[in-house]
């Protein structure tokens, strides 16, 4: 059986009058198991894949080869089904024209199901809200599921549906389904693709050429085959009074979780962290106390917990104490110094790729340049490598850069994707 465990990193001295206090929590899960292994429920698998005209035929062979990959790491007995989509959606495998159906995977079902597979062609637009909506649907007709995970993959823009449209049908999703977003080669929008992974609790990524595509989709099936957590929420109570300011994970991404609170009671808070394997998360966490108390005093800030199916795994404390001794209220605590930065950093590179998209090289050079900066002082190598194709890096302390005349626009959204990812603290 899976177990879990709880360490808070924090500064709990506070000076005269202070009352914001931040920690990062860190959260280790051991012992997972396989998806649908636990006895809490059984999991299902989707894989979403774009048929639409530009796939073209290499591209469509591609993905053929891609979902094949991914059905060959399926576990047997995992529910599973296969979608294709353009501006419509329809369920490739397993097909009933009589209604909605998910099959169970066994060697039989796997064989199916990637013959079936040879009768994608490429045609229309794409509607990937549409492509959801029935994603969530077809889910639903599983009852004993708890753990729904899905892979959703275009080369374009969602061209066949406004963005309300678009939003109102990944809602449908919401709380159904975990989806991972993929795009190959340069014609999508990584912004786009990103909206949709974070209101569904997964990641986005870019898959520069169509033949990586099947190496990708192993991947991905394989680490969603080995959570055997189906879901966790991270509960954070604070005292009467206080404000929580924040709850965002900010390892091994930065994901804000503020927006996906839901109220277990008047003081507590939970935020949905999707379902888990073996590995360790970071969270920070940030509470405003309703006011100071006086000199010496100590104060329970907030209760981090991490719970499973109503029952808590573990419990992480963050305390305050108020002190006029200047040596211990400015120490900066390491970990929420180092992820602070991590986050900003997403932020400065997001924010610095669409001022240059929009012809604001002012801003794209300062935004960037501060994201080199970033970089450079977390220690974040990928970012700082990422960055030195967008831009000239001439002082990375001081965050000085001139953007690159010729920039290869995969090289801009590999960027973008990896905006989110972040280094871990060194402890």
């Amino acid at each position: 059986m899976s177990s879990f465990t709880a360490a808070v990193y924090q500064n709990e001295f506070l000076a005269d009058g202070s009352t914001d206090v931040h920690a990062i929590v860190t959260v280790e899960c051991t012992g997972a198991g396989q998806a649908g292994q636990q006895g809490t429920g059984e999991a299902a698998e989707l894989i979403i894949v774009d048929c639409s005209g530009s796939m073209g035929p290499e591209g469509i062979r591609a993905v053929q080869a891609a979902a094949a990959a991914a059905l060959d790491q399926i576990l047997d007995g995992t529910w599973f089904a296969v979608v294709a989509g353009n501006h419509q959606a329809y369920v490739l495998y397993p097909y009933d024209p009589r209604r909605l159906t998910m099959a169970r995977m066994s060697p039989q079902a796997r064989q199916a199901a990637q013959a079936s597979l040879a009768a994608l062609r490429p045609e229309g637009g794409t509607a990937m809200g549409t492509w959801l909506e029935l994603a969530a649907t077809l889910v639903r007709t599983a009852p004993t599921v708890t753990q729904r995970h899905a892979i959703l993959l275009t080369d374009g823009k969602n061209q066949h549906e406004s963005p309300a449209e678009l939003d109102a049908r990944v809602s449908t999703a919401v709380g159904t389904l975990q989806v991972d977003c993929r795009g190959v080669g340069a014609d999508w929008e990584v912004g786009e693709l990103r909206r949709i992974a974070q209101a569904l609790l997964g990641t986005v990524d870019l898959i520069p050429r169509p033949d990586q595509m099947a190496e990708e989709f192993a991947a991905l099936m394989r680490a969603s085959m080995a959570r055997g957590v189906a879901a966790a929420e991270l509960r954070v109570w604070a005292p009467q009074g206080a404000q929580v300011l924040f709850v965002r994970q900010v390892s091994p991404s930065v994901e804000d979780l503020s927006a996906r609170r839901t109220e277990v009671n008047p003081l507590t808070g939970a935020y949905p962290t999707g379902s888990w394997g073996d590995e360790s998360r970071d969270f920070h966490v940030a509470v405003r106390l309703p006011a100071s108390r006086p000199l010496g005093q100590e104060q329970l800030a907030a209760r981090v917990q991490l719970v499973v199916g109503g029952e808590v795994q573990s419990q992480g404390l963050v305390k305050a104490k108020w002190s006029d001794d200047d040596e211990l209220t400015a120490r900066i605590n390491p970990e929420v110094a180092h992820y602070t930065g991590q986050a900003e950093l997403a932020e400065a590179i997001q924010e610095g790729l669409a001022a240059k998209a929009s012809g604001d090289d002012r801003t794209a050079t300062a935004k960037l340049g501060r994201a080199a900066q970033l970089a450079a002082e977390t220690g974040n190598e990928e970012a700082t490598a990422k960055l030195r194709k967008v831009v000239d890096i001439e002082e990375p302390a001081t965050g000085k850069v001139r953007l690159k005349r010729q920039v290869d626009r995969l090289d801009e959204m590999a960027l973008d994707t990896a905006s989110t990812k972040t280094t871990r603290v060194k402890r």
